[in-house]
């Protein structure tokens, strides 16, 4: 009698978990259903914006399903992580992550909202990009070498603006490179913060490629160097850090897509698969290009070990900002 209750027992656990596996199946050979939601953290306008919009165009016309972009920002990209990390985890919540939500917010920022290695899966990254270092069209100083010598000579400090935490963590990587301080200046948002820098109200800012770029063509900003060992084909004049004196000023961010912890593993790289495919089309490499991203794709696995990387990266780089404080 117990041994038929045993393997009675065990085809109903086996049963359970046939019934699981074939939810899931089921899920995701059906998947999407309906429209999917593309998290932005941060406001319209800037580089995660419009990798996403171009993602989300062109991921809706592949599954023939509408990819709406809601831009939910604040708190340094806090908010809107938080959100996509608290929606369910069936596919249709997407976020965009870069390097100041996953690797740098953690280490800044006292409660979050969120665990970045906790609460989300990895499902494409998409591009890679360096950042520049920008200024005003008039100020007295043309490349990173009249700068540094500026900012050790400023009474008061130079004033250095930024919109993210990363961008912020690049500018004290500069700080211990000169070896000065300099005084920094946060803001919410692209928009205010070009406005101010390009009348001189800040001195520098260290600024994400898309959103730099139209204003430099315009005249309204000034590039100092791109933070990194290269040019950018979207820039040709404007010279690496490494050409400038300082090969150790190299920083780059990413951007990528990511899930609620517990996205079925079918519909992850059901995603991965079409997202990678996207980013193939030259179309959509040339558009990205523009903006100044290198388009690259990584299998879930590879980016989850990026994300990792840059954990260790920039939180070491964030407690030398906390001790620089002091």
């Amino acid at each position: 009698m117990k041994q038929l209750c045993a393997r009675l027992l065990r085809l109903s656990a086996l049963g359970l978990c046939g019934l699981l596996f074939a939810g899931v199946a089921t899920q995701a050979h059906t998947y999407p259903e309906r429209s999917i939601r593309l998290v932005v953290p941060n406001a319209a306008g800037g580089g995660s914006d419009a990798f996403a919009r171009v993602i989300a165009q062109k991921l809706g016309e592949v599954l023939n399903q509408t990819v709406v972009v809601e831009n939910k920002p604040g708190a340094q990209g806090g908010i809107g992580t938080t959100y996509g990390a608290k929606a369910a985890p069936d596919g249709y919540t997407l976020t965009v992550a870069f390097v100041s939500t996953m690797a740098v917010n953690p280490f800044v920022y006292a409660d979050i909202g969120y665990e970045p290695l906790k609460d989300f899966v990895a499902v494409a990254v998409g591009v890679d990009q360096p950042y520049l270092m920008v200024t005003y069209p008039t100020s007295p100083y043309q490349n990173l070498q009249e700068f540094g010598q500026f900012a050790k000579q400023k009474k008061g400090g130079a004033t250095f603006g930024s919109t993210s935490s990363q961008t912020e963590l690049i500018g004290v990587l500069f700080q211990t490179l000169v070896e000065t301080r300099m005084l920094y200046i946060p803001y919410k948002n692209a928009t205010t913060a070009v406005v101010e820098l390009s009348r001189g109200d800040i001195d520098v800012m260290v600024a994400s490629l898309p959103s730099a770029i139209p204003l430099i063509n315009a005249g309204k900003l000034k590039a100092l160097a791109v933070t990194g060992n290269k040019r950018v084909a979207a820039l040709p004049n404007v010279p690496s850090a490494a050409e400038a004196g300082f090969p150790a000023f190299e920083a780059s961010g990413w951007y990528g897509i990511v899930a609620p912890k517990g996205t079925p593993e079918a519909i992850v790289q059901f995603l991965n698969k079409h997202i990678n495919a996207i980013l193939a089309m030259p179309d959509v490499r040339k558009n990205l290009s523009a903006a100044g991203l290198d388009v690259f794709t990584t299998t879930p696995a590879e980016f989850t070990a990026m994300i990792e990387r840059d954990y260790q990266r920039w939180g070491a780089l964030a407690q030398t900002h906390k001790s620089m404080r002091k």
